[in-house]
């Protein structure tokens, strides 16, 4: 009975949008998806956006629009940054308009700022594109306000489609707010607007959008997913939020039935390669690991779709992409790379050669020494004999696990660069090594083997297939390498993590997943700082090596402790990396 009386509030609640939208546009044939979630915490949130929605599709063409967004985004754009610039856009670009024709518009939307800045300031605050959008907010509610000129550049950018009824300004505003504030780089490795319009039906509707879908879908993904950036884009509230929103709603936990565990097996087996390891070794694996924080997730172990394709799709050519890319970055810095390569194996090797020495000891028992003989029964020393010793120089074994997630993507080339560096440093010293990179998508951690430790120095090569794509649950995948490196017979082990201190896998909620809480901020911080505490207490040797931003500094020290290295300039990866290595060479016995 409750879910009936649920069921009928959201259906008199979306009437009720529905009927606001239809009144705005003049268009009572409007099929749009609006937003009742946020219904029940701000009721003119919801109404704001309903006016929103109709007063876009009345002034703009919304299906083109729709469109640039979805090529943008098949182009490697970041939907989230994307779409809350669009709705900021949007917003601009009706307001006016829609308030001079029903004047108590402006009335609604007030309300609504003051209720968003009410219970979500602390949130939007965390980001520069949250901060445009309070400063809108708080120009609406309390009047001009002085703002960072930054900051106002982008309002500038934003009210000069207060007057415009032009589509295409309303791309192009979306489209240099992109690139100046989430990806500045964009342009250099995917083209221009003009590209990215470019982009074909043919292509779009190739591409597998099911990842990107709030719901599951098996047909008609494109046209499902265009109509669902397109709403997104016309809202205020943004995704984040909504998403947070829709999980506080839900109670009931989801129960994965088989067809559909073997659904996203698929998935993952098809966009990620498939896995090294069989059925039986999968299962072993995720028992043993998949615990605690990590309950609801499983791991998936690949060597990457260009090794293990099942069948050539978007995702594949992606990673060709990906691969040229990582490539042509490597032949611009070659001579730097070089170097450091040379720099880093001659600092391992001078420190394998010190370890090879050998070393005489005075002993109790070994060659005798002629010159003591005369100790006997004159001293109580005993130690008349010589013991040769020579410390064991292959007794390291080192795993570097790479952060293949979403938020690498402007560094992506560079990440690649430093996963290869060290790797062939260590092969010129000859120490074994395995290299990974990690991502998380649904419940999936998935670990793709670039090289395994035995592997020869031509494998190295693979590396440049590193590319950046969804989430990272770092205390899983650290959990990961420890037990490969764990199972190695060499006494001391390393294990090296480029990351960009910032654990983060939240999943929407998607029906037939398991949907693991949510992993970001303090939590997935102090996680992945337990797990590195934990192997550490092990016996493994752990350094962070550390190319982010800056703000991420403090919780990248959190995780590593003293034992990171923040990477400022490639110039100086082999002094920096090989300094923690030596240091961990010499230490120990």
């Amino acid at each position: 009975m409750e879910e009936e009386a649920f069921e009928i509030g959201q259906f008199e609640i979306e009437n009720r949008l529905r009927n606001l939208c239809w009144t705005v546009s003049g268009d009572y044939g409007l099929n749009l998806k609006l937003d009742t979630i946020s219904y029940s915490k701000s009721v003119y949130v919801s109404l704001y956006d309903a006016v929103k929605q109709g007063a876009f599709s009345k002034y703009f063409d919304r299906d083109a629009f729709g469109l640039y967004l979805v090529k943008k985004l098949y182009c490697g754009a970041e939907e989230q940054p994307l779409t809350s610039l669009a709705q900021l856009c949007v917003d601009s670009a009706v307001y006016k308009k829609i308030s001079k024709e029903r004047p108590g518009i402006l009335e609604i939307r007030k309300k609504a700022f003051e209720e968003l800045m009410e219970y979500d300031f602390t949130r939007l605050a965390a980001s520069f594109i949250g901060q445009i959008r309070l400063s809108l907010m708080q120009e609406a509610v309390l009047g001009p306000r002085t703002m960072q000129s930054r900051i106002r550049k982008a309002v500038d950018m934003l009210e000069k489609l207060w007057d415009t009824r032009d589509t295409m300004a309303v791309i192009r505003t979306v489209d240099a707010l992109y690139n100046w504030l989430e990806d500045p780089h964009f342009e250099e490795r995917r083209g221009s607007l003009e590209a990215v319009l470019s982009v074909t039906m043919e292509e779009l509707r190739e591409f597998r959008w099911k990842d990107f879908l709030e719901e599951e879908a098996y047909e008609e993904d494109f046209d499902r997913y265009l109509s669902q950036v397109t709403n997104a884009a016309a809202q205020f509230q943004d995704q984040e939020a909504q998403a947070e929103e829709k999980k506080r709603l839900r109670t009931k936990r989801v129960l994965v039935d088989q067809e559909a565990a073997d659904k996203m097996y698929s998935y993952i087996e098809l966009n990620y390669g498939r896995s090294y390891l069989s059925k039986t070794e999968q299962e072993r694996v995720n028992r043993s690991l998949c615990r605690g924080a990590h309950a609801d997730c499983s791991l998936y172990f690949t060597e990457g779709i260009l090794s293990g394709m099942v069948k050539k799709n978007y995702q594949s050519e992606y990673a060709r992409r990906a691969r040229s890319e990582n490539l042509k970055a490597y032949g611009h810095c070659m001579r730097v790379s070089r170097r450091n390569i040379e720099q880093l194996s001659d600092t391992l090797r001078r420190a394998l050669t010190a370890r090879s020495e050998r070393e005489i000891l005075r002993s109790e028992f070994g060659r005798i020494v002629p010159a003591k003989l005369w100790k006997i029964g004159r001293s109580r020393d005993k130690k008349l004999f010589e013991r040769e010793l020579r410390k064991d120089s292959s007794d390291f074994a080192v795993h570097v696990l790479i952060d293949a997630s979403g938020s690498q993507k402007r560094r992506q080339s560079l990440v690649a660069l430093q996963g290869y560096i060290i790797s062939e440093a260590l092969s010129m010293a000859e120490i074994p090594h395995q290299v990974m990179g990690f991502c998380t998508f649904w419940d999936y951690t998935v670990m793709q083997r670039y090289r395994d430790y035995d592997d020869p120095r031509e494998a190295n090569q693979r590396i440049f297939e590193f590319y950046a794509s969804s989430n990272n649950r770092d205390g899983l995948a650290v959990r990961a390498a420890a037990d490969s490196l764990m199972g190695r017979p060499e006494e001391h082990k390393v294990l090296i993590v480029l990351s960009d201190g910032r654990p983060n896998d939240i999943i929407v909620n998607r029906p037939g997943s398991r949907n693991p809480m949510p992993y970001s901020g303090d939590y997935a911080v102090r996680d992945t700082a337990l797990e590195v505490r934990k192997i550490r207490a092990a016996g493994i040797s752990v350094l962070g090596v550390f190319a982010g931003e800056e703000q991420d500094l403090q919780a990248e020290r959190r995780i590593f402790g003293r034992d990171f290295a923040y990477i400022r300039d490639i110039m100086n990866f082999s002094a920096v990396v090989g300094r923690y290595l030596r240091r961990q060479l010499d230490d120990v016995d």
